[in-house]
């Protein structure tokens, strides 16, 4: 038996399109679109590619007019909600929802005066759609005290928001107050869990590409969702946006939050190996990309941890010198032979 989280902090339930956020829903998964949002074809694609690896929220740059009169012909060709990310220019956020989108992000460090923030909620507010306080590190409004630290810069800049939309009896708030660095984020994150009653989108900003990408917003996400704060996590990466719903499933089911296709327990290997795990284990984790079925799966290579691993998993294998016993849910279904484990294994996970 696993040990539970702490508890976690329960926010105001949003809807973004048909998906709840906050409310003790279950942490939805977001990316972002890299294609240019002006060529529809492109862009329908790669949301499609998202919807088939779990993505549950799309979001998008509109950077201008015929970017925005591209999203209804977008919204129609996907399956999940569309977000629309507005930066400097609030009438893109006013034809944006013309053109029918679920959810906003502003940025209040470069949208403009109070006036035109105002103009935006009253035409989201007779729609009901969300705006989401978008905060950046590295693009904090100017009338900001320099006196602050980083993070309470952006506290500060996302509750002088919150104030302005609660002001027009606006509540469809979600918050996200993003930094490069991880200490930062988490202590952003962790002022404004106790000021409002908001849900938050959690994600670490321009953390890299995937070898260091993944760590940073593993630590920083992983952190967060520990402490039983967040809604909604974003995995930004310096790469196709597949990979960022990939890596946010993998922190949620680090932490017994979702379960989302399968989990594959590996051995490191070290000097007692017998038998070439890592060849093996590649060769598994690609056979296990094609599966969204929750299924835990061990492959292990020596008598120490093995056994016992490839016991507790639904289905494993703890190899030997030419040979490896079989598992399912804690009972030995039969010795393979080394050049047979892959086969074994899948066909085994297939019957699971």
């Amino acid at each position: 038996m696993t040990d539970n989280l702490p508890k976690r902090r329960i926010s105001k339930a949003i809807r973004i399109g048909k998906v709840t956020v906050g409310g003790g829903a279950p942490i939805v998964v977001q990316s972002m679109t890299k294609t240019d949002t002006r060529d529809v074809k492109s862009t329908v694609r790669q949301i499609k590619e998202l919807e088939d690896c779990g993505c549950e929220i799309i979001r998008m740059a509109v950077p201008d007019a015929e970017a925005a009169e591209a999203l209804p012909r977008i919204k129609k060709g996907i399956s999940i909600p569309l977000v629309a990310d507005i930066h400097f220019d609030y009438r893109l956020a006013l034809a944006a929802i013309e053109a029918g989108v679920d959810g906003l992000r502003l940025n209040p460090g470069n949208i403009g005066e109070p006036e035109k923030v105002r103009a935006v909620a009253q035409a989201a507010k007779e729609r009901s759609i969300p705006i989401r306080i978008g905060l950046n590190a590295g693009s904090l409004p100017k009338s900001g005290n320099p006196k602050l630290s980083v993070s309470q810069q952006m506290v500060e800049a996302a509750l002088k928001q919150v104030r302005l939309l609660e002001d027009m009896d606006f509540d469809l708030i979600k918050i996200s107050l993003k930094a490069f660095d991880v200490p930062t984020t988490i202590k952003a994150y962790t002022n404004i869990a106790k000021k409002v009653p908001y849900p938050l989108h959690l994600g670490i900003t321009e953390s890299g590409t995937p070898r260091t990408g993944i760590i940073r917003s593993s630590v920083g996400i992983g952190t967060m969702l520990y402490q039983g704060i967040g809604d909604t996590i974003r995995v930004s990466l310096t790469a196709h946006p597949r990979e960022e719903v990939i890596a946010a499933y993998e922190i949620l089911k680090s932490l017994n939050l979702r379960q989302q296709g399968p989990v594959l327990v590996s051995c490191p290997t070290c000097g007692r190996t017998e038998v070439d795990i890592v060849k093996l284990a590649e060769a598994v984790e690609a056979e296990l990309a094609k599966i969204d079925k929750p299924v835990k799966v061990a492959e292990m290579g020596c008598v120490v941890n093995g056994p016992g691993e490839a016991m507790d998993a639904d289905v494993g294998l703890a190899g030997g010198k030419g040979r490896g016993i079989l598992f399912r849910k804690g009972k030995k279904i039969r010795v393979v032979e080394e050049k047979d484990f892959l086969k074994a294994l899948m066909d085994e996970v297939e019957r699971f």
